[in-house]
Formats: C-alpha cells, structure tokens, sequence
C-alpha cells in the first residue's frame, strides 16, 4: 500500500523556521516528481512547491520563493521542504503528495496519494 507520512510541522515565531519531511513508503518514489501543498482554514489547497524526479528541476509558488526551498532523498525516499523567514500568511496544513497527471506542476489534481497533511502555524 503506497503511503505519505508528512512530519515537521508546529508553532513557530514569525521570522522562523522549520522543516517538514514527507516519507514515502509501499513503493519507491524516485521516479516521481512530487510536490507540497498547503490549506489554511476556509481557503483551497494552493501549490508550494514541486520537484522532479532527479531533483534538478524545482517550482514554487511566488507567495514562497526566496523563502521556502525542496528538496528530496531518493535513497531515503523522502522529500523536504525548509521553511524560512516564516509569516503568518503561511499558517495551514501542508500536504505531499506525488504527480501523476499532467494538468499542470500546480494543479492539485494532478497529485494523488496524498498525506495526511502536518499543521504548521505562525504566531506574529
């Protein structure tokens, strides 16, 4: 059974950081671009960021670049997101999931297999 785990999430000070991690299990993901996702209270699940398969293609969001940076462990299968300079605006839920449609890098339905999501909140 191919599973997601999302972990790294809490509270965090404005101007912070933190690091979530999505591990994968059931299969190898290596080939596979997989992206970040968020969802905060009363708002639809937005695109963070994404990163192919090999790692050398990475895409973020523009609420999120310069800020955020992802980057992924094949042998680990894992993948990360650090998260820097951290605001309020950032508070939601944060999801990995895996590509495997192409109605486009930030589209939410060309993801599945999606975690269960790690709560991140900003304080100001």
């Amino acid at each position: 059974q191919v599973q997601l785990v999302e972990s790294g999430g809490g509270l965090v000070q404005a101007g912070g950081s933190l690091r979530l991690s999505c591990a994968a299990s059931g299969r190898t993901f290596s080939s596979s671009t997989m992206g970040w996702f968020r969802q905060a209270p009363g708002k639809e699940r937005e695109f963070v960021a994404a990163i192919t398969w090999s790692g050398g293609n990475t895409y973020y969001a523009d609420s999120v670049k310069g800020r955020f940076t992802i980057s992924r462990d094949n042998a680990k299968n894992t993948i990360y997101l650090q998260m820097n300079s951290l605001n309020p605006e950032d508070t939601a839920v944060y999801y990995c999931a895996e590509k495997v449609q192409n109605y486009g890098m930030r589209v939410p339905m060309s993801y599945a297999n999606w975690g269960q999501g790690t709560q991140v909140t900003v304080s100001s």
